[in-house]
């Protein structure tokens, strides 16, 4: 095996980390509404967990307003019981068959705890990424302690292992500052 090798099976690990950490940013509320903020809510419907967008078309007609239809009249009481049970401070109104949430206005401090929210996610994110470093570097010095890799390429190895988490730490970066100035 040479270094790349080892590096070209880090790439995707670190690119699952990253799009992960995408995904759970745009959850994070703006001061705009967004079906992000409630695909993913769990409902309990005929004995089974199914995530919201499943169940209904999500739609943001106003900007501190989200409104959900329900494929069938019969999910509406469950999407309701969710969304009391999630915690996102929303408040609800049942209207025949759909249901509207209206955002609350962001205060200060709530932004401010959004961004430590961000903080924590990039920070989880760049954990795992190191791990996957920490775990290729492992394996390029077993390699090279077995001679399958020469010192020279176990040096190249770290450096490019190094590069690829700079590259993704830069990506990270760019991310939540695009978050944080919506934020704020």
């Amino acid at each position: 095996m040479t270094y790349k090798e080892f590096i070209d099976k880090a790439r995707p690990e670190f690119e699952k980390a990253f799009k992960f950490l995408e995904a759970e940013i745009t959850k994070i509320r703006t001061s705009r509404a967004s079906p992000a903020l409630i695909e993913d809510i769990e409902v309990n419907c005929f004995g089974n967990k199914f995530p919201l967008k499943q169940l209904a078309a999500i739609s943001c007609p106003q900007p501190n307003q989200i409104v959900i239809q329900p494929w069938d009249n019969s999910y509406i009481e469950p999407i309701e019981k969710a969304i009391s049970q999630s915690g996102l401070g929303m408040s609800l109104a049942v209207d025949k068959n759909l249901v509207r949430l209206s955002l609350p206005l962001l205060t200060e401090e709530y932004r401010h705890s959004l961004t430590k929210i961000l903080s924590e996610k990039s920070e989880q994110a760049r954990q795992t990424m190191r791990h996957f470093r920490e775990d290729a570097w492992n394996r390029i010095q077993v390699a090279t302690k077995e001679k399958q890799l020469s010192e020279d390429d176990k040096f190249r190895g770290k450096d490019q292992l190094q590069k690829l988490i700079d590259e993704y730490s830069k990506k990270i970066k760019e991310l939540v500052e695009r978050k944080e100035k919506e934020l704020m």
